[in-house]
């Protein structure tokens, strides 16, 4: 940073002094891990000890200067009796200024940067320093004046030092200072704006720089910390989904189901039961390491958020075995290749010429040959992809229902889908899907997804893209938005535009669409003008209202299908749900109620409750129960077409009996 820069955001920002400490510590003496509550400067006077700011090790002694922002991890490891002072600041930005010293100040920020130096002249900083740590504990009034003085007048002195030195500030990596954030606090309620407050950045700059580096958002990183404990704490203790949900930071057991299911991709319990299933009941006896191993996804390949590469192990070869796996397919494969060149027909020509968009020939109905292309290119959120225009081995972590209405049987896909509640009930015929592979939770197994030798991947969560596209082409499809869900229609037509089956997706949704008017006509009358509609959710001991748009358990069936009038607060919600407390619930309920949940575990305590019992569409009846939001799951889990299909069905039978 240049100096005249460093200066001229001093000059346009307001200090206030937190704290003036003179501390000492004994020979061989440590202060580990501590988080700088604000930007700080450190002045030794005498000893030695290695000093840590994050990752930089800072070797020392005598009238030594280290400066670190605020959020940063000190520490100490004395070599020798160590004396020094520190000093802790906050520098905020004077209001009004100036667009570019504010932009200035993003982008260089010199009270976060991190330097050490021995100062040439170190006597006028000791005086000065010495004097502001006796004006600070003295705290009169006038010496509050002076420490002010005395702090301006030591970082002038330091920074012409620190200048004619030629010495450099090292910015520090905010990324770094985040994620060791976020997984200490992971348990507090955090967002975005809390988590760069503590950096002393804007959210947005902070956004930008954790999406370029590990390709998330913070958030979302947050999300899969939470997630991880949970596993641990479901895999290796006995503790109620309430109590690990307190413990990994959410205010309730459905809450942690929403949340674990949008990054593991279903339920904690069922989660837990398919593991115990697939180790034995044998966990809570395992050796600590094999457990670990036992939590992995693909136990014979580690990968990081950040980077998506094999990592060596150290505690053994054991992940070695996938790697070998791969490179002997990977020689096959070239093997392969170069048997069919040297069979190939030879170039007349001689010349080689390849197509940036191959094609193919076809007739027509009236035996004119058209051309088709052999690839298309589809827009997605990470930019457009390049596809197979006929993909023939297709693998998906998530839309198997939707590919199947498509007439596509996907090669491969995510283990819950295999057993999904909508597949019994509507009669698809079971002998077609029983070649479809099982590749595992998510992240999908890469090994096993790498031997189907996919022509497409679908990918439904960002952070796994990179990895899958390391298989083969893949088009991120997020089923997910926030905590909310793209409508089903919308969902369904995504889909189908990946793979050109626009005019197929249409015609179902046509069909579906005549079958959802004539159910309105049968239901007509049930729920008169002027009254409305709520869905509740009761789990866990829990209570949670589901939102008109973007919500899911049969939310669009109800709401956008069957066109029954949302409640106000429904209409208001900004997210898919609201988790309240029981006694607020008055304000939610319409005159009819649908219940979602109500035989499952926890339900009858509000259910049986008084104030459930008093509420007006209790009293006259006006209450549908259906679903159930256990391990087994219905067809209210997923939106594809077949579950649509069962859950209008179901609605109408439902509202039907109650009128009869």
């Amino acid at each position: 940073m240049k100096l005249n820069d460093h200066i001229l955001l001093w000059n346009h920002v307001f200090i206030q002094v937190m704290d003036v400490r003179h501390k000492k510590m004994g020979k061989g003496e440590e202060l580990r891990t501590y988080r700088l509550p604000a930007s700080a400067f450190l002045y030794t006077l005498r000893g030695s000890a290695r000093v840590r700011l994050d990752d930089s090790i800072h070797r020392v002694g005598r009238f030594h200067v280290l400066h670190g922002g605020k959020g940063m991890c000190l520490s100490i490891i004395t070599e020798d009796v160590l004396e020094y002072y520190i000093i802790l600041y906050k520098a905020t930005l004077a209001l009004p200024s100036r667009k570019e010293i504010a932009q200035l100040l993003e982008k260089e920020n010199p009270f976060q940067n991190q330097y050490a130096f021995s100062p040439h002249y170190p006597l006028p900083l000791y005086d000065t320093v010495k004097l502001l740590e006796q004006e600070w504990r003295e705290a009169s009034e006038l010496g509050k004046l002076h420490v002010k003085a005395l702090f301006h007048q030591f970082v002038y002195e330091l920074l012409q030092q620190l200048y004619r030195q030629g010495i450099e500030p090292l910015k520090p990596d905010l990324v770094a200072q985040a994620v060791a954030y976020i997984r200490e606090h992971s348990s507090r309620s955090l967002t975005l704006e809390s988590i760069a407050e503590e950096l002393e950045c804007s959210a947005g700059h902070l956004s930008r720089l954790f999406k370029n580096k590990i390709h998330t958002s913070p958030i979302h990183y947050l999300g899969e910390v939470r997630t991880d404990r949970a596993v641990q704490l479901l895999m290796q203790t006995d503790a109620t989904l309430q109590e690990i949900a307190e413990s990994v930071g959410y205010p309730d057991a459905h809450s942690l189901s929403r949340s674990f299911k949008k990054y593991k991709g279903l339920s904690p319990v069922r989660f837990k039961k398919e593991r115990q299933h697939h180790f034995g009941n044998q966990d809570q006896d395992m050796p600590q390491t094999m457990l670990k191993y036992a939590l992995q996804q693909a136990p014979f390949t580690r990968y990081t958020d950040i980077d998506y590469q094999y990592r060596y192990n150290v505690e053994g070869d054991l992940f070695m075995h996938g790697r070998v796996k791969i490179t002997a397919m990977m020689i096959m494969l070239c093997l392969s290749l170069m048997l069919g060149a040297c069979s190939a027909p030879t170039n007349t020509n001689g010349s080689s010429q390849i197509e940036a968009n191959p094609t193919t020939t076809s007739s027509n109905e009236d035996g004119q040959a058209t051309v088709q292309a052999k690839t298309r290119i589809v827009s997605t959120l990470k930019g457009d992809v390049e596809v197979p225009a006929n993909p023939k081995r297709v693998a998906s972590d998530q839309y198997m229902g939707h590919l199947l209405k498509l007439g596509i049987i996907p090669v491969g896909v995510r283990s819950f889908m295999l057993n999904e509640a909508w597949i019994n009930k509507s009669g698809y015929p079971k002998e077609k899907l029983a070649g479809i592979k099982d590749l595992g939770e998510f992240p999908m197994n890469l090994e096993k997804l790498t031997v189907l030798q996919p022509d497409l991947i679908i990918g439904s969560i960002e952070k796994n893209i990179d990895s899958y596209q390391k298989v083969g082409t893949t088009v991120f499809l997020p089923y997910w938005e926030g905590e909310s869900t793209a409508g089903p229609l919308d969902k369904f037509r995504r889909i189908s535009e990946i793979f050109g089956k626009q005019k197929e997706a249409e015609q179902w949704i046509t069909e579906y669409e005549k079958k959802v008017a004539e159910a309105r006509k049968k239901i007509d009358g049930i729920v008169k003008d002027g009254e409305t509609v709520s869905i509740v959710q009761v789990a866990n001991k829990s209570v949670y209202v589901l939102a008109a748009e973007g919500g899911n358990y049969g939310s669009p069936t109800i709401y956008q299908m069957l066109k029954l009038p949302p409640t106000k607060k429904a209409l208001n919600m900004k997210e898919g749900f609201e988790s309240i407390s029981l006694e607020v619930l008055p304000e939610y309920t319409g005159d009819h109620i649908f219940v979602y949940g109500s035989e499952d575990e926890g339900a009858n305590q509000v259910l049986n409750s008084e104030l459930w019992k008093g509420l007006p569409a209790v009293k006259k009846g006006q209450v549908y129960m259906y679903g159930s939001f256990s391990e087994k799951g219905d067809e209210f889990v997923m939106e594809d077409p077949y579950s649509l299909e069962l859950q209008l069905d179901t609605i109408v039978n439902i509202l039907l009996a109650h009128k009869k």
